[in-house]
C-alpha cells in the first residue's frame, strides 16, 4: 500500500496536474488547427498546422485577421480572412474588386480571384469572412447566412508551425 501511495504522490499527482493545465491552456489561451483545403492558398496551404490564440474581446478583431470560427451552417470549424466588421457595407464585384463602405480595398493576399459578386450589410455582433483563394473558397459569398456571430469566433491564427519549411508568422 505504501508503494502505491508513493507512486501516486511522485507520478500520479504531477500527471493529473499536467493534464489539467493542458486542458486550461487549450480551452482559454491557444490551440492548433490543421488546414484541410486550399481556400486560404497561398497564405496557408493544405496540411499546414496553425497556432491559434483565443479571442477574448471584439476589440481585438481587425479587418484582415485570419480567424478560426465555427460555421453553424456547415457544422464545422473554418479558417478564413476577416473582411467585414459590424456595420460595414461590403460589395465584391465580378472582377474581384472589393469596396467597403464605398472605398476600394486592396487585397494583396488574394492571388486567385473569382467572378462571384456579393453584397453584405454586416449586422451588429457579426462578421464576414472570405478565403484568400477566392476562386476555390466556400465562404460568405456562398453561404445561406453569410454572417458569423462573435460567439462563434474561436481564435486568431498567428503562426504556421508545421511543416517546418513554412514555419513563420501569418500576415
Amino acid at each position: 500500500m505504501e508503494l502505491l501511495e508513493k507512486f501516486f504522490k511522485e507520478w500520479g499527482i504531477p500527471i493529473l496536474c499536467a493534464v489539467f493545465l493542458a486542458f486550461l491552456v487549450n480551452r482559454f489561451i491557444f490551440f492548433n488547427v490543421n488546414v484541410p483545403t486550399e481556400s486560404m492558398y497561398p497564405t496557408i496551404k493544405p496540411r499546414d498546422k496553425i497556432f491559434v490564440t483565443r479571442i477574448h474581446s471584439q476589440e481585438s478583431l481587425q479587418r484582415g485577421d485570419i480567424i478560426v470560427f465555427k460555421s453553424e451552417e456547415l457544422e464545422e470549424d473554418l479558417i478564413k480572412r476577416l473582411i467585414g466588421l459590424p456595420g460595414d457595407h461590403i460589395e465584391i464585384k465580378a472582377d474581384g474588386t472589393m469596396y467597403i463602405n464605398g472605398k476600394i480595398v486592396k487585397e494583396d493576399y488574394v492571388v486567385y480571384n473569382s467572378n462571384k459578386e456579393a453584397i453584405f450589410d454586416v449586422p451588429e455582433d457579426c462578421y464576414v469572412f472570405c478565403g484568400d483563394n477566392r476562386n476555390n473558397s466556400l465562404d460568405a459569398r456562398y453561404w445561406d447566412n453569410p454572417y458569423i456571430n462573435y460567439k462563434d469566433i474561436k481564435g486568431k491564427a498567428r503562426f504556421i508551425i508545421s511543416p517546418f519549411s513554412r514555419w513563420g508568422k501569418l500576415n
